[in-house]
């Protein structure tokens, strides 16, 4: 397999100058040196000019980008790269207007990219073991506050822990290790409690809050609670604080990149930023 070290943007278009070295790696990447038909796997291949190969089974003609995240599309991979770049890099993630203007595309091109990376995204948090040893377990609700809004916008009765107006999301990071976060339907114990038996050992340590939607869960894992309603943040090796830092920074990102986000698109606005926690002791290149 190609091994190219990049740190940076100028080192990446070094390493990547032309449109032709971007189909190399990822060929190289794809197939390493074995081209397969991604319509029969078993059938022979003729190359072609022009970078395309044709499958003697089916015969239809393909290329290196054909079935992958970059099929269909007219933008060069030289961009693709360059917004996977950006992308992962970008702690707080990148808005497609600025996207586009980066790379040189429309903001329509731009957001399109991006929906295809947050789906890559989510394959890679879809494969995360189980957690286990120290595990935080936390819900938080995203949507705007009533205080915020105009006054003939207002949501009635949706103050605390309401979702007419919010979406829950439920999250579980082990400590040193890997988060996942999911979007939930609802925040009861009968909604929760069968997420965390998929997502946690059994001989975790868990902690989290005093909200009586993980009363089930502490009948099920060694659970440690700290009382948020009285004031009680930590309590020696009992805390929350791991989790609350990642609602923190996704807070913090929706609201200064990406403004709002609507329920049908959040879990892959959550995949992003948890690819990034997840990848953090890579570097930019490796996380590319």
């Amino acid at each position: 397999m190609i091994n190219i070290e990049f740190n940076n943007i100028f080192e990446l278009l070094k390493a990547f100058p032309d449109e032709q070295s971007c189909i190399d790696h990822l060929t190289q990447l794809r197939w390493e040196g074995e081209i397969v038909s991604p319509f029969d796997s078993s059938s022979k291949v003729y190359v072609c000019k022009g970078n395309k190969y044709k499958c003697k089974n089916s015969g239809k003609y393909f290329n290196v980008k054909t079935a992958t995240m970059f099929d269909n599309t007219k933008v060069k991979l030289q961009k693709w790269f360059l917004a996977i770049y950006v992308v992962t890099s970008h702690k707080k993630g990148i808005s497609s207007i600025q996207l586009g203007k980066d790379i040189g595309v429309t903001q329509k091109s731009a957001w399109f990219m991006l929906q295809r990376i947050r789906a890559c995204f989510g394959l890679d948090n879809d494969n995360t073991p189980q957690l286990s040893n120290e595990v935080e377990i936390d819900e938080t609700y995203v949507g705007g506050k009533n205080k915020n809004r105009h006054n003939s916008k207002k949501v009635a009765n949706s103050q605390g822990r309401s979702i007419k107006d919010k979406v829950p999301v439920l999250g579980m990071v082990e400590r040193e290790g890997k988060l996942i976060a999911k979007k939930v339907i609802d925040t009861r114990s009968g909604t929760i409690t069968p997420i965390i038996e998929d997502n946690v050992s059994k001989s975790a340590m868990v902690y989290t809050d005093k909200y009586r939607g993980y009363n089930k869960v502490a009948k099920l894992y060694d659970l440690s609670r700290v009382n948020h309603g009285s004031g009680e943040y930590v309590r020696g090796n009992s805390h929350t604080n791991t989790i609350e830092g990642f609602w923190s920074l996704f807070k913090r990102g929706i609201i200064g990149i990406y403004h709002q986000t609507s329920k049908k698109h959040l879990q892959k606005y959550l995949d992003e930023f948890t690819f990034r926690y997840n990848s953090r002791t890579l570097n930019e290149g490796q996380r590319m």
